[in-house]
């Protein structure tokens, strides 16, 4: 009798069916049909209004109307994408500054201390604790509060069903570029850390569209990359203007970085699709899902953990060689300059064509393992290669100035000009991805090619953009 029963075909299925009546006599075909009237009808009273009847939209359809509107849209997403940077740069401040305190601070000395009392070699004591320890306590301090900060943000809006209206409004967009609408969704991703925007690009089912965006997520400003941009901002373009408009100026500049990021995230990818990754984009159904109150502790965990605690433990493992490798190359002499200063000087000329120096050049290069360290190493080459005294501590050891017009002072001292600035956040921008997302391209691509592709395309458009702003400020001045 059961072999019986699965044989029966759907016919036989929905013949059996019909006979079967329900204890009100209601036939179970009409039940069916019954509950459709019934969903539709509901359905219908939200949406259709009658003549002379209000807009029977829901709530959700009402937030819709503006989130999703032609001329509204895009204002309110750069609104709230300001208000996500703003409150991750203001928010992040305080607890920088007391991860800072306590693990450079506080923990520095005594830890420098501890190798005397135990009679380390000098050394050893610099290539650990002046070196390894330093960059990783400055990872530590300058990363984590605003991932902290960004991702449950960033977590948020997803669980409230913002994110897939910022896809619906950016589809268009990527669309026209040859590129996916999730991809405004990676790009998103990509502002907290960029190895998590490339991670996210699994949204995306088309191989060929997954790839572009994987490439491009390095054009989204990094949590990294902003306190470089703030810093230089503030100095630089904040200090052509009156004091009371200096912060906004400042922060109109940063921003205007970050949306150069976007455009220069869907020209790369239009070439793209026209070129080695060429075909044409796929359409996608994009479900907008209704409104819904945060899962805190979901939000939380999802955010703190499988986001935040394991990009900072990857960073921390690249840096750490990285702050050895920067004491060596400080504290190594051949004949009376030390490594450092012999590829500052030898660059220096290299780097003046693309409106940089040498410091900026081997900063990067240092710091591939961790943007945030660009601007204590960059503080603690000039004052190497000028030879400045008073300023920051031993060779090789990375440091950052309470006051703004302090590190200001120092950036002059080493030939800096606005030009320069306004080419180190061009180029902040435009240069190869950190190490933590270099592994995490080839872990999602599998690819060696790829991988190299998305690691000197962005250096070769950077150098290129950096060329040309140059030799306009020439042409000008």
């Amino acid at each position: 009798m059961e072999n019986t029963k699965i044989k029966l075909k759907g016919e036989e299925i929905v013949s059996i069916a019909n006979a079967v009546r329900w204890d009100l006599g209601t036939d179970f075909h009409d039940t069916i049909i019954e509950s459709i009237y019934e969903d539709a009808s509901r359905i219908a009273k939200k949406t259709v209004k009658q003549l002379g009847e209000k807009e029977a939209y829901s709530f959700d359809l009402k937030i819709d109307k503006m989130v999703t509107s032609k001329w509204l849209g895009f204002p309110l997403m750069f609104l709230i994408l300001a208000i996500v940077f703003w409150l991750t740069v203001a928010g992040a401040n305080y607890p920088s500054g007391l991860l800072a305190s306590f693990l450079i601070d506080a923990m520095h000395p005594l830890l420098k201390d501890l190798a005397a009392a135990i009679h380390l070699p000098w050394w050893l004591d610099g290539v650990l604790i002046d070196g390894a320890y330093l960059s990783m306590a400055w990872v530590i301090a300058v990363m984590l509060p605003p991932m902290a900060i960004f991702f449950p943000i960033f977590t948020l809006l997803e669980d409230l069903g913002y994110l897939p209206r910022v896809a619906f409004n950016m589809d268009n967009l990527f669309r026209k570029a040859g590129a996916h609408g999730k991809q405004a969704l990676t790009m998103s991703m990509g502002f907290g850390c960029n190895a998590a925007g490339v991670v996210a690009a699994r949204v995306i089912d088309s191989p060929r569209e997954r790839l572009i965006a994987i490439i491009t997520n390095n054009f989204s400003l990094c949590n990294g990359r902003w306190p470089t941009q703030i810093l230089i901002a503030s100095i630089f373009i904040g200090g052509l203007v009156p004091a009371s408009l200096a912060g906004i100026v400042s922060a109109g500049a940063v921003v205007g970085i970050a949306l150069l990021g976007i455009f220069f995230s869907l020209v790369v990818s239009w070439g793209l699709s026209r070129s080695v990754l060429k075909g044409e984009a796929s359409s996608f159904s994009l479900e907008l899902p209704p409104y819904r109150p945060p899962r805190v502790l979901q939000t939380l965990y999802t955010s703190l953990i499988d986001r935040t605690i394991i990009v900072l433990w990857r960073a921390v493992v690249f840096a750490v060689p990285a702050g050895v490798v920067i004491w060596l190359v400080a504290n190594i002499h051949i004949g009376d300059l030390s490594l450092a200063e012999h590829f500052i000087d030898w660059s220096n000329p290299f780097a003046l064509i693309f409106g940089l120096n040498g410091v900026i050049l081997l900063a990067y290069i240092i710091a591939i393992p961790a943007n945030e360290i660009v601007i204590p190493t960059v503080l603690m080459l000039t004052v190497l290669s000028t030879k400045l005294t008073g300023v920051g501590g031993e060779s090789g050891v990375m440091f950052e100035l309470d006051s703004v017009a302090d590190t200001a002072n120092v950036l002059h001292a080493g030939g800096w000009t606005l030009l320069t600035a306004v080419n180190l956040m061009l180029f902040s921008l435009l240069h190869n991805p950190c190490s933590t997302t270099i592994m995490t391209i080839y872990k999602e691509t599998k690819s060696v090619k790829w991988t190299l592709v998305s690691t000197f395309l962005p250096i070769v458009l950077g150098l290129i953009v950096t060329f040309f702003t140059t030799q306009i400020w020439l042409l000008l001045h």
